[in-house]
C-alpha cells in the first residue's frame, strides 16, 4: 500500500461515509480493483481511516456534543447495540467479512432495492422533528438498525437513516442523528481494532494513516454539507439506484 492508494481510499471514505452507500464497501471494492493485497494493515486502515470523516462531524457539531446532554444521552443509548454486536462478532467480521468484495456487492444490491422500495411505498413525513424528541426506546431501535452495518456494504448511514424514518423521525433529524451516532461508533471500532491487533503498526503505516485521516477529514466536511442541503429537496432514491448499478458494475469487474 502506497501514498497513491492512501489518497484514493481516503477520498472515497470522505465522500461516502455519510451517504447511504457504504464507505467500507467502496474502499473494499476499490482496493480489490486496484489489486491491493488484503493485508491486516489494509483492513485496519479501512476501519481507522473513518476517524478522519468522523472528526469532520465532531468539528461541525462540537457545540451539540459539549452542551446538549439530552442529545448526547440518546446518541450513547443508540450506540450500545452496535457496540455489543461489534465486540461479540469482531473476529468473524475481521476474518470473514472484511476483504470479501462479494459480500459488498450483494449488500449494495439488496440495500439499493430496499431504499428504492422504501421511498416508493413509505410515507416521507416524520412526526419526530428534533433529535431531542427521539425517545430512548426509539434511539435503541435505531442502534439495532445500525448494528446491521457490521456487514460491509450495508452502510451504517443507510441503516440508521431508514430505521429512523420507519420509526417516524423527520429526515433532517435522522440524518443529523446519524452524523452524531457515527462519532462514538467509529471511535470505538477503531480503538477495538487497534487493541485487538496490538497496534503493531510501523512508522510508515502510521504515516499513511495520518495522510488518510487528513484527506478524509477535508473531503467529509464537504460531504456533510452537501447531504444536509440535498435532503431539503430530494429523497434517497438516487442513492438506491446508484447502489444497484454499482453492485452490477462491481460484480462484472470482479468476475472479469
Amino acid at each position: 500500500m502506497d501514498i497513491t492508494h492512501t489518497i484514493i481510499l481516503a477520498v472515497i471514505e470522505g465522500v461516502t461515509e455519510f451517504l447511504p452507500v457504504s464507505s467500507t464497501g467502496h474502499m473494499m471494492v476499490a482496493s480489490a480493483l486496484m489489486h491491493m493485497p488484503q493485508t491486516e494493515f489494509l483492513k485496519t486502515f479501512e476501519i481507522a481511516i473513518q476517524l478522519g470523516a468522523i472528526a469532520a462531524v465532531a468539528g461541525l457539531y462540537w457545540r451539540t456534543f459539549l452542551l446538549d446532554w439530552e442529545i448526547d444521552a440518546r446518541v450513547l443509548a443508540s450506540f450500545v447495540p452496535t457496540a455489543i454486536v461489534g465486540f461479540l462478532l469482531y473476529k468473524f467480521i475481521k476474518k470473514s467479512l472484511l476483504g470479501n468484495a462479494w459480500v459488498v456487492v450483494w449488500a449494495w444490491f439488496i440495500g439499493g432495492v430496499m431504499i428504492v422500495l422504501f421511498e416508493r411505498f413509505y410515507p416521507s413525513k416524520g412526526h419526530v422533528k428534533q433529535i431531542s424528541q427521539i425517545s430512548f426506546p426509539k434511539a435503541i431501535l435505531i442502534g439495532i438498525f445500525q448494528a446491521l452495518a457490521v456487514v460491509p456494504g450495508v452502510s451504517r448511514s443507510a441503516a440508521t437513516i431508514l430505521g429512523g424514518l420507519m420509526l417516524g423521525v423527520e429526515r433532517r433529524a435522522i440524518v443529523e442523528f446519524s452524523f452524531l451516532l457515527a462519532v462514538p461508533t467509529m471511535l470505538a471500532a477503531t480503538v477495538l481494532d487497534l487493541i485487538k491487533t496490538d497496534a503493531t503498526l510501523n512508522s510508515n503505516e502510521w504515516g499513511l494513516l495520518g495522510v488518510g485521516f487528513l484527506v478524509a477529514f477535508i473531503v467529509a466536511w464537504g460531504a456533510v454539507k452537501f447531504l444536509l442541503q440535498y435532503i431539503q429537496r430530494h429523497n434517497f432514491t438516487p442513492f438506491g439506484v446508484y447502489r444497484i448499478l454499482a453492485a452490477l458494475a462491481a460484480g462484472f469487474l470482479l468476475n472479469s
